[in-house]
């Protein structure tokens, strides 16, 4: 394999930092969003869903088609259609526009995850794999940490159309990255595990099902920490967005580690659960603080924030390993999918708990499927 895998890791991992400067950096610019676009808060929860929804549309068929086509192509279009979508979005007025544009960002930039994803597995062995899909996946905190600190700033001196001419540049740059750097390489694998699909998979359900509860508890953080702090707290936008972007770095360096270690014992699953019911107390203890002062509740939040971000990376392996290399591209688009269902339920659900209850309320939820995603994983933990 040579030490051009780590060549390709770098343009797959810095690709997809470009979905996740999507995701994470309009979250940050929520409030402005909401001021510019004259939006309730439920509209924002659209808002803030509508990249997840068009991922959810186009995940698993990117996933098939990597397996057909490669990695690169499949990244370089998926990218480029993404770029041209956050221009549109640039370009929008009203709640009406945005939110399809977005929808297009996500439905384009699906093809990220498959495709690096798949490529990390063709590239690495699998004592490597916890490590390299970790990095593929600091991606997402990495371009989170970006956006987080970076839209706030465009959007104070440029405005929030400024913002997205800003994503869509960012997404044409790695998109052409991706086409110089990105190659296929064959692999083996038996016939048997070539042949089955990662949807008749009970162990393939099992996981999906159990990251997407965890996942209303990384979204309850990742998603509403800079709403939460500026409206219920009082914090300005750029001060908030300090604390998304400082959780950010602890996911980005928390995802390596965990990678790492888990690779150390050949399994991804018993971490993973670990790491889950962390959250869940984390959750806890941030819904129990949600009126202290703010040098004991930010700490929480920092932490929670982190062990919310720190999981993907072995649910993304464990995915991929379970299904083998030739099937992976279907087996991560297929695990994406259920994830991007979730992303979608999860902020509305989340912004409707706060409205019609409370931001404690909210946490409490969250942690209780975070505990009861980890119920779910304790059932996989041979993987």
């Amino acid at each position: 394999m040579g030490n051009y895998r780590w060549l390709i890791l770098a343009a797959g991992t810095l690709s997809a930092t470009s979905l996740a400067a999507v995701q994470i950096g309009v979250s940050a610019i929520a409030p402005e969003l909401r001021d510019a676009f004259h939006l309730s808060f439920a509209q924002v929860g659209v808002v803030l869903a509508a990249t997840n929804a068009g991922m959810t549309v186009t995940f698993l068929a990117w996933g098939i088609v990597t397996d057909r086509i490669g990695e690169r192509p499949a990244l370089t279009v998926g990218l480029v259609g993404a770029a041209l979508s956050l221009v549109v979005a640039a370009k929008a007025h009203t709640f009406g526009t945005l939110v399809p544009a977005l929808a297009a960002t996500g439905a384009f930039a699906a093809s990220v995850n498959s495709a690096s994803g798949r490529a990390v597995m063709h590239w690495f062995p699998r004592d490597e794999r916890g490590l390299a899909l970790g990095i593929r996946q600091a991606s997402v905190p990495l371009g989170g940490f970006f956006g987080a600190l970076g839209l706030p700033a465009i959007v104070s001196h440029r405005g929030v159309h400024a913002a997205f001419y800003v994503l869509a540049a960012n997404c044409a740059l790695w998109a052409v990255l991706a086409a110089l750097v990105l190659r296929d390489r064959d692999v083996d694998e038996h016939v048997a595990e070539e042949l089955r699909s990662p949807m008749r998979d009970p162990r393939m359900w099992l996981l999906c099902g159990g990251s997407a509860l965890v996942l209303a508890g990384q979204f309850a953080i990742m998603v509403f920490v800079v709403l939460f702090l500026h409206d219920a707290r009082g914090l300005s936008t750029g001060r908030a967005a300090i604390v998304l972007a400082a959780i950010q770095v602890g996911g980005a360096i928390t995802r390596i580690v965990v990678g790492k270690l888990s690779d150390r014992t050949g399994r991804r699953i018993p971490l993973f659960v670990r790491i889950s019911a962390l959250l869940a107390v984390s959750l806890a203890a941030t819904a129990a603080l949600v009126h202290a002062p703010l040098p004991l509740l930010i700490p929480v939040l920092v932490v929670a924030g982190t062990l919310g971000m720190s999981w993907n990376g072995l649910s993304f392996t464990a995915a991929a390993e379970a299904a083998g290399a030739r099937r992976s591209g279907a087996a991560i688009g297929f695990q994406q999918t259920i994830l991007a269902l979730a992303g979608l339920v999860i902020p509305i659900w989340f912004a409707a708990l706060v409205s019609s209850a409370s931001w404690r309320a909210a946490f409490l939820a969250a942690a209780a499927c975070s505990l009861a995603g980890a119920l779910l994983l304790r059932r996989l933990a041979a993987l």
